[in-house]
């Protein structure tokens, strides 16, 4: 391992030890609230939807992978949990649109929104190009707006709600080869972070979750330009290092719903 990964391995944990010390669970009942999670049908989305049927939730999930939302409605519905699966492009605002209706339409309400969906895309700056920091910003940041757009609405007319906003250590700090990445995330952050005091009058809470590296595998869906191989080698073997990085169950447990950060 070159020094380039040490420094970055280094300084993942550094930042991640900082977020898990600045954040605190708070307590919070799921039993009979819908729960809606953008980017539910593996990884992270999907820990977090087991965690809800666990504690007697319902929720919604969407992605654009049919199977592989099929899977996890197998994966929760024989755990005992409430599942609606929605096939949704995240790009396209028509399909946010639909899937926001389909979900009130069907159980009536969405007591929690969790923008979760997200891709990492890995290389140096020469080899990035601005259709990359676009699609970034359209699914890290654009997305989010849309979702919350369309559901903030809603929330007043039941008297409030959750939106819980899982940005990233790289919405912080930012790290070289992941420029698209960081930017879109600290686009996320911001915005998270602007619209709290606002919505917290409509007893709406807003939270900002930054998590460090997960186990989730999400080397293997990452994309990677430039020197594939050597990018690849690196990124994964910090996604899967025990001291710089967290199993995404355990990290579930101890923050299943974080305090909003005071301004």
């Amino acid at each position: 391992m070159n020094a380039r990964v040490l420094l970055s391995a280094g300084a993942l944990l550094v930042v991640a030890w900082i977020a898990g010390r600045a954040i605190r669970t708070a307590r919070y009942k799921l039993r009979d609230k819908v729960v809606f999670i953008s980017g539910g049908s593996r990884g992270l989305g999907l820990v977090l939807a087991r965690h809800v049927c666990a504690r007697g939730g319902s929720v919604a999930l969407i992605a654009r992978d049919h199977e592989e939302l099929a899977r996890a409605k197998a994966d929760l519905a024989a755990r005992g949990g409430k599942v609606l699966t929605i096939d949704c492009d995240l790009l396209d605002r028509a399909q946010i649109q639909a899937a926001v209706r389909t979900v009130i339409d069907r159980f009536g309400k969405i007591d929690i929104l969790i923008n979760n969906a997200g891709i990492i895309e890995v290389g140096p700056l020469d080899h990035m190009t601005r259709e990359d920091y676009e699609r970034a910003m359209r699914l890290h940041f654009w997305a989010p707006y849309e979702l919350i757009s369309q559901i903030v609405p809603e929330m007043r007319l039941w008297g409030g709600g959750r939106i819980v906003n899982i940005s990233s250590i790289g919405g912080k700090v930012a790290m070289p080869h992941f420029a698209s990445y960081s930017t879109s995330k600290f686009a996320l952050t911001g915005f998270s972070d602007a619209i709290r005091t606002e919505l917290a009058r409509d007893n709406i809470q807003v939270t900002t979750v930054e998590p460090g590296l997960l186990r989730t595998g999400s080397h293997v869906n990452a994309k990677f330009k430039g020197n594939h191989d050597a990018e690849f080698a690196w990124f994964s073997a910090s996604a899967g290092a025990p001291l710089i990085s967290m199993d995404a169950d355990r990290a579930t447990k101890e923050n299943n719903e974080e305090k909003s950060h005071s301004l």
